[in-house]
């Protein structure tokens, strides 16, 4: 009995690892990249020193995720629509923020810039330099303030 279980628990360490390895992080070039994602770097990055691109493979499809030299991270979807854009201590480019969005927080908090931006089914995440996080539905309607 003893023998079966150290056999069984050998075999779920070497499942669980191969596992993980299938689903592992690998590097990739922003050419293999959906071409969606491909025409948004060329798009709003195109001046920008790419540092590494790579693709999360999961259960449910592909994510990437590509990180230039200053800072700029994005995160794409497995179909190359944008997920995430997030600066260091930049700001994102106007065109990526939906105009609503630029419009009120120009209004109510003039002297912010848009750090992050995030976007899913729900709505829109957007970060601030002066740490503030807005939340926004899917109309543009601010949400929920975080300090």
């Amino acid at each position: 009995m003893k023998k079966f279980l150290s056999l069984f628990a050998a075999g779920l360490l070497l499942t669980g690892t191969l596992f993980a390895e299938a689903f592992a992080d690998r590097p990739t070039t922003v050419d293999k990249l959906p071409e969606a994602a491909q025409k948004f770097i060329k798009t709003h990055f195109a001046s920008s020193e790419l540092l590494y691109a790579k693709v999360d493979d999961d259960l449910f499809g592909n994510d990437y995720k590509v990180v230039f030299a200053d800072g700029v991270s994005i995160e794409f979807a497995g179909d190359g629509e944008w997920k995430e854009v997030e600066t260091k201590r930049g700001e994102v480019p106007a065109a990526i923020v939906p105009k609503m969005i630029r419009d009120q927080v120009a209004s109510q908090f003039p002297a912010a810039r848009i750090e992050s931006i995030d976007r899913d089914r729900r709505g829109y995440d957007v970060g601030l330099s002066n740490g503030l996080e807005l939340k926004f539905d899917r109309q543009y309607n601010l949400v929920e303030i975080d300090d």
